[in-house]
């Protein structure tokens, strides 16, 4: 009978993960005695959505979410739900696979086939999960025709940020996610949450040479020993808020009180996540607005800020700092111009200024000698009085 460890060195040198997963099912039904974890990818599958409705490329890249990478492929590869995800679109429609990994047995034929069974009828709505995350139920290009009618510096913008569409996260991720983001970039807050992963989270699966960790719990972040582990990660006083927060939230309730905080008001919600240690104003309002499904939360950063200064409240234009009273000024005057979904029309116009996403200008064409229209040349006044 051959071993374990033996059957995982022997899976994992076959390069085609197809060839694995098949070949891990023959072991199977050949009633090789071991247990050993593979990877099961399923078929492309495809939900018709125009860019207009939803813009990959800008809403996995413009910092409400830190874990989606895009690879060599095009492809957009991030853990959600238990799951690796690799997505990419096209103009008329979203294409995405799913890769999980999956538990071979063998004990006994007649132990093995319950279980076999069992996981021929397990059915899981895929669909329902990708447009549940990017919450496809929201009709985005009436919204944006909204938007624009109501300003033009909206309208003027939104001509090259099509599709801008808020996530709908899982809040404990985005809360510790955003707890990293107080005083840093993107690129810095993506790693911190990387070394979260690797340290707290659990390995799910290594696919074409990566590895990808599920989000730490409540619980494992909680520990006393946390705070110093952090430290030694370069996560600097962001370490002390991590610990002391996700202890605070086992105590008011765990995972429950944070999906609570989706059926109160919007003020009730950000007051209660202000309760939390490394919490303020503009995290508050991050995680409202990009996992508590409330949508007129408007963060205000230092973006956001230069964007209200220079086109929306100008007597501000000479404040150096945004105190309490002009974070609620500016948050406000967006929340009047642009309604309920206030926070999605903001997050437009705050990926248009991020220098990652910014739209080049165009680049006029050298004019070269082949180019140049060959015309005769025009006669000077001497010329055309001799004529």
């Amino acid at each position: 009978m051959i071993s374990l460890p033996d059957m995982k060195l022997f899976l994992n040198s076959i390069a085609n993960p197809a060839h694995r997963f098949s070949l891990s099912c023959l072991c199977h039904t050949r009633n090789i005695g071991c247990i050993f974890y593979v990877m099961a990818a399923s078929p492309i599958m495809r939900i018709p959505c125009k860019v207009a409705e939803l813009s990959l490329d800008i809403s996995l890249n413009c910092g409400q979410s830190f874990r989606w990478k895009k690879r060599p492929s095009g492809e957009w590869a991030g853990v959600l739900a238990g799951y690796l995800w690799l997505m990419n679109q096209d103009e008329a429609g979203l294409n995405y696979r799913v890769v999980k990994p999956v538990v071979q047995s063998e004990a006994s034929p007649s132990e093995s086939l319950p279980a076999k069974k069992a996981e021929m009828k397990e059915c899981i709505d895929y669909e329902h999960m990708v447009k549940d995350y990017f919450q496809l139920d929201i009709d985005l290009e009436s919204l944006y025709r909204q938007w624009s009618l109501a300003d033009a510096n909206f309208d003027k913008v939104a001509k090259n940020f099509v599709g801008v569409r808020m996530l709908k996260q899982d809040p404990v991720e985005n809360l510790f996610a955003f707890i990293c983001s107080s005083n840093n970039n993107i690129q810095r807050i993506t790693g911190m949450v990387e070394k979260l992963c690797e340290t707290y989270g659990n390995h799910l699966l290594t696919y074409e040479d990566v590895a990808y960790y599920t989000f730490p719990s409540i619980e494992s972040l909680a520990e006393e020993k946390v705070e110093s582990k952090l430290r030694t990660l370069g996560f600097g006083y962001r370490a002390k808020f991590i610990q002391q927060s996700a202890a605070k939230i086992m105590k008011n309730g765990g995972r429950d009180w944070l999906l609570n905080l989706r059926t109160v008001s919007y003020l009730e919600a950000k007051s209660s996540l202000m309760t939390l240690p490394g919490i303020g104003a503009k995290v508050a309002d991050c995680i409202c607005l990009m996992s508590l499904n409330h949508s007129v939360a408007i963060p205000v950063d230092t973006h956001v800020f230069q964007i209200a200064k220079a086109n929306y409240v100008p007597h501000l234009s000479q404040t150096k700092s945004v105190t309490d009273k002009v974070y609620n000024e500016i948050s406000a005057h967006f929340q009047s111009l642009f309604g309920t979904y206030a926070g999605w029309a903001h997050s437009v116009l705050f990926s248009a200024d991020l220098r990652h996403l910014r739209v080049p200008p165009p680049v006029a064409k050298k004019r070269n000698a082949t180019d140049v229209t060959k015309e005769k040349p025009a006669l000077g006044r001497a010329q055309r009085k001799k004529k």
